[in-house]
């Protein structure tokens, strides 16, 4: 499988997770289960990757510009993208989860979800303001 059907299907996989999650007042639970089965997926997609995808380049964790050699080969990017789109993704039902478990309204949570999707930590703080508001002032 070549690197961008790899990637093709991460991504279709991962986006519809997301919808999911969008719709997750419809039928909140099992559409939460079914984006955490979709990050299941990913993270045997990452194992396939790690195996068989990686390539070496010198680089490693202990610098910038070690980090920044690791990146240098497609390979390395299409694990750290499918890294992204699995912790992404779980966090994102988290997010889906807690909200129904605290009254915050869903419409509330999907900006959170969005921001979660492209931006991770900017997604996750927002719901955590969100989450943060509505416990405090309108419990």
């Amino acid at each position: 499988m070549t690197g961008e059907l790899i990637f093709d299907f991460c991504t279709i996989l991962a986006i519809i997770g997301w919808l999911a999650l969008v719709l997750a007042p419809v039928r909140r639970e099992y559409c939460i289960n079914f984006a955490r089965g979709i990050v299941l997926v990913l993270a045997v997609a990452y194992i396939g990757q790690l195996i068989w995808t990686i390539e070496p380049t010198g680089g490693d964790f202990s610098s910038l510009a070690g980090i920044t050699l690791l990146f240098t080969k497609a390979g390395n990017v299409m694990l750290g993208w499918t890294h992204f789109l699995a912790f992404d993704l779980f966090i994102g039902s988290w997010e889906a989860e807690d909200a129904a478990a605290n009254g915050v309204p869903h419409w509330l949570v999907i900006p959170c979800l969005g921001l979660t999707f492209m931006f991770g930590p900017i997604g996750l703080l927002l719901y955590f303001i969100i989450r943060t508001l509505k416990i405090r002032f309108f419990a």
